[in-house]
């Protein structure tokens, strides 16, 4: 017989063709399917009952659970529903997100810049984020104008969750609070650094008696992607049936750090080779040495500093 074809009827056990003589299907092949009546071969060895047999419903018997409610499909999973037979399957569909990007100073990547503009880096930062929780993402941007935010959500109804960075805090255009706050948004401050102002809550918006979910972030590139590694990273996650939260550890500082006592400052850093940790400067601004980070390190509140030599936790960033 060929691998994986039932047992003929009083066969009990398999004789792998290696190890008979002739090693070789006798009689078949090249287009002749039945042996001859007269074929035989002979084995050295004894063998037992049972020997390469595998047994119906070995892998799996009636009333079996082949998946548990909330696991994620990935190659093996989709092959054993396949086996079963089993061509659909109820799914949690992946959260369709709307990132809103505001400031009149935005510029899309590549484009030119006059004075006092810059580039956009938040939308892709959070879009890469994103996709990796297992979301589908738009896009939006919009000036400093409130109106301009409710646009920017009403021209996308198909959205479970927007994401919006800058204006929640206490400039003279946070135009996202002021959108978004009068629709039951509630906006304050954490205390965490960087990203103190934010902003949480379903937007229930005129006209159509459509709600919303909504989170706002900062608009500094920092403050916004820390902002959603702490507080939406592990839900989205979650939801989706992946790891919720990174990988943490221990480190020991390579040198002195200052922290302001009342606030959690979640710091980057780097670690070296001799297990000790660089910590990059607190600006919410420097992207750059966030790029070049592989740990996140945590500073709780009632610490103002610490020495070279002191202990913290990291999150592993570069995983």
């Amino acid at each position: 017989i060929m691998t994986g074809a039932p047992l003929p009827l009083g066969a009990d056990t398999v004789v792998p063709i290696e190890v008979v003589d002739p090693p070789r299907f006798v009689g078949i092949g090249g287009g002749i399917h039945d042996a001859p009546t007269d074929a035989a071969v002979a084995f050295l060895a004894p063998t037992t009952p049972g020997t390469f047999v595998r047994d119906a419903g070995a892998d799996l018997a009636v009333g079996d659970t082949i998946l548990d409610a909330g696991t994620r499909l990935g190659p093996a999973q989709l092959g054993a529903l396949a086996a079963a037979g089993i061509t659909t399957v109820a799914v949690r569909p992946r959260v369709r997100v709307l990132i809103i990007s505001t400031g009149h100073e935005l510029r899309a990547p590549g484009e030119h810049l006059d004075s006092g503009q810059i580039h956009d880096a938040n939308t892709s930062a959070l879009s890469a984020a994103l996709i990796e929780c297992g979301a589908h993402v738009a896009a939006a941007y919009t000036p400093d104008d409130a109106m301009a935010v409710r646009d920017a959500i009403d021209t996308h109804p198909e959205v479970d969750l927007v994401v919006t960075t800058g204006g929640v805090s206490a400039g003279a255009f946070e135009v996202v609070r002021e959108a978004l706050e009068p629709a039951g948004v509630r906006f304050g401050h954490v205390a965490m650094q960087p990203g103190g102002p934010q902003g949480l809550g379903t937007a229930r918006l005129d006209g159509a008696g459509r709600e919303v979910p909504v989170v706002a972030f900062p608009g500094n590139p920092v403050s916004a992607l820390l902002s959603f590694e702490m507080f939406l990273r592990p839900v989205l996650r979650a939801a989706a049936g992946l790891p919720p939260h990174r990988r943490a550890a221990r480190a020991v500082l390579a040198h002195d750090l200052t922290s302001p006592e009342h606030k959690h400052q979640v710091r980057r850093g780097t670690l070296r080779a001799d297990g000790t940790v660089e910590v990059s400067p607190p600006g919410s601004h420097l992207l750059r040495d966030y790029a070049r980070a592989t740990v996140l390190v945590h500073v709780p509140i009632g610490v103002s500093a610490l020495p070279a030599g002191a202990e913290v936790e990291i999150w592993r960033i570069d995983e």
